[in-house]
């Protein structure tokens, strides 16, 4: 059952970011959001707006889903994850990412192989980094410290002693069959995208296999906070069709052709056909095209669409799914009106699971 809820409050750049950062932070604060979250792929990066809003509010966790692992060495990640744990005052959540080799090797420069065993070795890096433990490490991906160059390098330990938290948490955005299960065997929670109720039972399938991976078993506590955007109006069709230009360009756009992780989440729901459709639009640069391609089934699969009483009833079926928080992506207007939704569903949540 969901138990949490959280929210993005638009990106820089965004039509939909509030130009009042101080008082939108604390309009979600006081409406009963209780993290707010970032991400970041090849325009803003997700820890100077991350800082911003947590020095404007009180209490929110406050969450990168996802930083990308290209742009920063692990130590670096660390210590970004590090100063923001201790300027908030231990509220940080580290959401991380591998992203495409579009973005991979296009923007970042590194080459894009073995992700699952990049993330792994990423992951020790960190925990060891945070746990301020003298960093060595010896893998495929990273030799710390580096083999070769001037011979000088050491084991270095960071210098930041006063930190809140040795153990911050951290998160992997997975959409994949084995990434998934990867985040149930190494990390402390997992941030899907494309999530939909329809693929619960497969999803509770691949974190059975990462648990029974894990030393020790499935942890006590393990969060899986899909993010969804939310599009409040007086139908389902007009709610929807704010979303389906966006949602195509992120099935057709953010992936290569041949490697496409976001399209074969939602083709993997029962939409391959227009999945594809869509892709090919994309190709033919037909953005229209690409937009009236996305069937309106498609977006309350993975969105949540329509009146404020549909909203109500669809949220009902989120509860029912592994999930154990929810990240809305949502107006300012919006994210006000699902939190009174959201909290009207809880105790009802409750008691069906009781």
């Amino acid at each position: 059952m969901i138990e949490r809820i959280g929210c993005t409050v638009g990106m820089l750049g965004d039509p939909e970011h509030p130009g009042d950062i101080t008082a939108a932070v604390r309009t979600v604060e006081d409406a009963g959001y209780e993290s707010a979250w970032t991400w970041e792929s090849f325009g803003p990066d997700c820890f100077t707006p991350l800082a911003w809003w947590g020095s404007r509010s009180t209490s929110m966790r406050l969450g990168t889903a996802v930083a990308q692992m290209a742009a920063r060495a692990p130590t670096a990640m660390a210590m970004a994850a590090m100063t923001l744990d201790k300027l908030s005052g231990g509220r940080m959540v580290v959401g991380l990412g591998v992203s495409g080799p579009q973005v991979v090797e296009g923007w970042y420069g590194v080459p894009f192989e073995r992700p699952l065993g990049w993330t792994r070795e990423y992951i020790d890096i960190m925990r060891q980094t945070m746990a301020r433990e003298r960093v060595s490490y010896r893998g495929t991906t990273y030799n710390l410290p580096i083999s070769g160059g001037s011979g000088l390098g050491k084991s270095i330990r960071t210098a930041l002693r006063d930190a809140p938290r040795t153990d911050i948490p951290i998160h992997l955005g997975a959409e994949g069959p084995k990434n998934i299960s990867l985040a149930a065997e190494i990390a402390d929670g997992w941030l899907p995208t494309n999530f939909s109720p329809l693929a619960d039972d497969w999803y509770r399938e691949r974190l059975e296999i990462g648990f029974k991976a894990r030393p020790g078993g499935r942890p006590e506590h393990f969060e899986i906070a899909p993010a969804a955007s939310i599009s409040i109006g007086p139908d389902t069709e007009t709610a929807a069709a704010r979303l389906k230009p966006g949602i195509a360009f992120q099935v057709g756009a953010n992936g290569a052709e041949n490697m496409n992780f976001h399209l074969n989440a939602v083709a993997r729901l029962g939409f391959e056909e227009p999945c594809r459709e869509i892709q090919e639009r994309f190709l033919a640069r037909d953005r229209e095209g690409m937009a009236a391609a996305v069937p309106t089934e498609m977006v309350e699969a993975i969105a949540l669409v329509g009146t404020p009483e549909k909203i109500k009833a669809d949220l009902m079926r989120w509860h029912d799914t592994v999930a154990t928080s929810f990240i809305a992506r949502a107006s300012l207007k919006d994210l006000v009106t699902l939190a009174g939704i959201f909290h009207s569903t809880t105790g009802a949540a409750a008691e069906q699971s009781a």
